[in-house]
């Protein structure tokens, strides 16, 4: 019986069972594959998973972390505090002058010569104008000559009369003869001064509606330009009866009127406030509106007539009501919205009662509450309940996002 050999050989280890040792190189290049791909599909926002939470996620032995918190975005509130500000209602108005003086022809003929320079100011008296003289000359001349001669004749028939040279018939005939003579004389006399065409007021001279060289006629083509007194000024407005109905009491009358101002085509407000001097006593039927005219003194002569401006009707002032700028208000079709911060740091819809436009700001009726805090900025960015870093205005000259006064930046929740 052969010899068994006592040396034991060694067992093979099982599948299962190899060493660690052997799979752990595998399992690395794996895992950094494996993370590096996580990292690649990971979408924007959401935390990036550590390298065993990969290599567990891709082993279905793990969970996505949750997603990170979007950042606050920096916006610039206003905190709401109650204002009076004066009752004012914006039309649109016209500038006229004063006086707008037409200067018109009195005899026609052809025009000669313009003596004056358009859009200059002139004087009372001053020649404008020159129609050829030469007929009026003529007439003069002609109606001079008769009248002297009825003179003469009325003068020796007075003296024959008490003699009875002549007829007391004769005489009246006579007389009659010069008075018709000397009211020709007196009508060719205007007429060849009436061929210098002068100012009849002083004013600002307006553009010549004639050239030299064309036939001037009397009557409805006889205008040559216009004189306009400028100080002071008119401005012609109207208000519709919606309007009227917003006035305090609803009605207009001097009494409800306290001043005018006047915002000029740039948006500043004339210097010089001014007063109501008409107030039409009816509608008008046709476009259902309230004729309405300022006074406005004008000594720079700032404002010209025909210009396009705002008037700002003042008729007392209004209390508890807040001033937002034009742009943080939101006009939705469901109404006007304004966003604000909550007290903790996100952003909330607002409705809001908006009043009229008093400069740059809207004035707010209704909706909001005094320490609101009104966002002015980044408007299209925002979303409801998405956290915000609220900053007071900045002051001018300072880097953006900083706060105009530390005291007044909006305190952020302490986390």
């Amino acid at each position: 019986m052969p010899a068994h050999n006592n040396k034991a050989r060694p067992r093979r280890a099982p599948q299962s069972c190899r060493p660690v040792s052997k799979l752990l190189p595998l399992l690395v290049s794996g895992a950094v594959l494996l993370s590096a791909c996580s990292s690649a599909e990971a979408p924007p926002g959401q935390q990036q998973p550590t390298f065993f939470q990969g290599l567990l996620m891709k082993l279905g032995l793990g969970e996505a972390p949750p997603p990170a918190a979007p950042p606050a975005l920096p916006v610039t509130v206003l905190d709401m505090r109650p204002q009076t500000v004066p009752y004012a209602l914006e039309v649109m108005a016209q500038t006229e002058g004063a006086k707008e003086t037409e200067v018109r022809a009195r005899v026609g003929g052809i025009l000669t010569k313009q003596l004056y320079q358009e859009g200059q100011p002139v004087k009372a008296g001053q020649p404008l104008f020159q129609i050829d003289r030469e007929t009026y000359e003529i007439a003069y001349s002609e109606a001079k000559a008769r009248a002297e001669q009825t003179e003469r004749e009325r003068a020796r028939m007075e003296k024959l009369l008490p003699l009875q040279g002549v007829s007391r018939k004769e005489f009246d005939d006579a007389d009659s003869a010069n008075k018709l003579a000397q009211a020709a004389l007196r009508q060719a006399e205007l007429n060849l001064s009436w061929s210098t065409v002068t100012a009849p007021v002083a004013g600002i001279s307006g553009r010549a509606d004639k050239s030299v060289g064309n036939l001037i006629s009397v009557g409805a083509d006889s205008l040559l330009t216009a004189i306009y007194q400028n100080n002071p000024m008119w401005v012609r407005f109207s208000l519709s009866e919606s309007e009227i109905a917003k006035l305090p009491g609803g009605k207009l009358t001097p009494q409800t009127v306290t001043g005018v101002e006047l915002v000029l085509p740039d948006g500043a407000v004339y210097a010089q406030k001014g007063k109501l001097n008409f107030l039409a006593s009816s509608i008008d039927t046709v476009l259902g509106t309230r004729q309405l005219r300022a006074e406005f003194t004008n000594p720079d002569n700032a404002l010209l007539p025909g210009q396009f401006v705002r008037a700002r009707l003042l008729a007392g002032a209004r209390q508890g009501v807040y001033l937002l700028p034009q742009s943080a208000v939101l006009q939705t079709e469901q109404g006007d919205l304004v966003m604000t911060v909550t007290p903790d740091n996100t952003v909330a819809p607002r409705p809001v009662q908006t009043g009229e436009w008093l400069g740059k700001d809207w004035i707010i009726l209704g909706g909001l509450n005094p320490g609101d805090r009104v966002i002015i900025d980044n408007l299209m960015k925002l979303r409801p309940g998405a956290p915000v870093a609220p900053h007071a205005p900045q002051a001018p000259g300072a880097a953006p996002g900083a706060p105009a006064d530390k005291a007044e930046a909006a305190p952020a929740k302490q986390g």
